[in-house]
């Protein structure tokens, strides 16, 4: 049972961390070439479609990985990989509730004519929190899945 739910948990950080490091990938490294009027579209559009699904996806990752530590307590090196993964994704949540969801309430609200002369800094802040969000979420996925190295040493620590 304790491998189903190693699975499961890597299945769910694994979602996690894609979706942070799709919107690295794929738009924070070049937000400041957007117009304000396309950021804007863009913002709003992403936050529309990651807010409810993550809103679900992070405390179920997050209970996984708890009950994991719990699972694997007394099965070291194992248990410590999976404390680390924890605290990775706990530190990525903590950066998405004190600086980004605050960022993007207000990007929820702006319109071309409305956004505030202080967009560009906000934009930066953002950027800069996402790029460590994203780079603590990967840790957590490299620390969940790092024990598979040491599976062939130490097989009992696993069942």
């Amino acid at each position: 049972m304790k491998k189903f739910w190693w699975f499961c948990s890597l299945i769910l950080v694994m979602l996690v961390t894609g979706v942070f490091w799709g919107t690295w990938f794929t738009l924070t490294r070049s937000l400041e070439t957007f117009p304000p009027d396309h950021f804007i579209r863009i913002g709003q559009t992403i936050i529309d479609n990651v807010a409810t699904p993550m809103r679900i996806l992070m405390p179920a990752t997050l209970l996984l990985q708890l009950l994991l530590c719990i699972s694997f307590w007394k099965q070291r090196p194992v248990f410590y990989f999976f404390a680390v993964s924890f605290i990775f994704m706990i530190i990525s949540l903590l950066i998405t509730l004190i600086v980004e969801v605050p960022i993007d309430n207000q990007i929820r609200t702006w319109t071309a004519a409305t956004i505030p002369d202080s967009w560009t800094a906000l934009r930066a802040t953002w950027k800069q929190f996402h790029c460590f969000r994203t780079l603590t979420s990967i840790l957590s996925f490299v620390s969940l899945a790092v024990p598979v190295l040491f599976r062939h040493r130490s097989r009992s620590a696993y069942r």
